[in-house]
């Protein structure tokens, strides 16, 4: 076994343990205080960024109150180079948020490794100006090295509310082989989505502390589960409709 891979990926956790908990910490007590005033928590990306989306939706677990926007065509399922495409394209991103259903009590996670794309940056300047709060979950090394293809010229760190970084390399692959020119075993998803489950345990820590009784969805695959589900289904259903 090849442990180049393994040893990366402790030291981004080690990384984002050291240089992200203030951040995160900030992050869970936006998202607690939309939670209890009836707010909802918005996650978009595309690409393989959409993963990030689906990772805290509908999840033993995980917060009822999650609503992952999956627009087909930004999505790797719908053609991989269509999706690339139109990422870049300006304007789309306003009309994706403008069909979420996205308000000022809502928080919107924008995931883009790069964030240079303009469909992420358009969504987050979309939902700002909605008065939703924005997180953007991104790689500040990667994107500072890349130039915007937004036409501000701006890249996704910095036109979001609060950043989260997943401290990964630029191209996102950190394997080299002899022989092989191209990197191999890409980083961010793995320290994304431990960064997300950090964001949704610190939200419920922070409800807690509340005195509310955060929304956590049981396992489906538990004798009590569905029992457990049913009424957190009922009063989310109302406004996630893929719930």
């Amino acid at each position: 076994m090849n442990k180049t891979y393994l040893e990366t990926i402790r030291s981004l956790l080690d990384k984002l343990e050291n240089t992200q908990e203030t951040a995160i910490d900030a992050v869970s007590a936006r998202c607690a205080q939309a939670v209890a005033q009836g707010g909802l928590l918005y996650f978009f990306g595309t690409g393989h960024s959409h993963m990030m989306c689906e990772e805290p939706f509908y999840r033993a677990g995980g917060l009822a109150c999650v609503n992952p926007i999956l627009e087909p065509s930004l999505m790797l399922h719908n053609g991989g180079a269509k999706s690339s495409a139109l990422e870049r394209v300006p304007q789309l991103g306003v009309t994706v948020i403008a069909e979420s259903g996205i308000t000022e009590k809502d928080v919107l996670f924008v995931v883009s490794n790069s964030g240079r794309n303009s469909v992420v940056i358009d969504a987050a300047l979309e939902a700002k100006a909605r008065g939703a709060v924005t997180v953007a979950i991104t790689s500040v090394n990667h994107s500072s090295a890349v130039t915007s293809r937004h036409p501000s010229g701006k890249r996704l760190f910095e036109v979001c509310d609060f950043v989260l970084d997943n401290g990964g390399a630029v191209g996102d692959a950190c394997l080299t082989l002899p022989g092989l020119p191209q990197a191999m075993a890409p980083t961010s998803t793995v320290v994304d989505a431990t960064m997300v489950n950090l964001v949704m345990a610190g939200t419920a820590e922070k409800l807690v502390e509340l005195g509310i009784t955060p929304p956590v969805f049981a396992s489906a695959n538990t004798d009590a589960g569905d029992r457990a589900n049913k009424a957190v289904i009922a009063e989310y259903r109302k406004r996630i409709r893929i719930l």
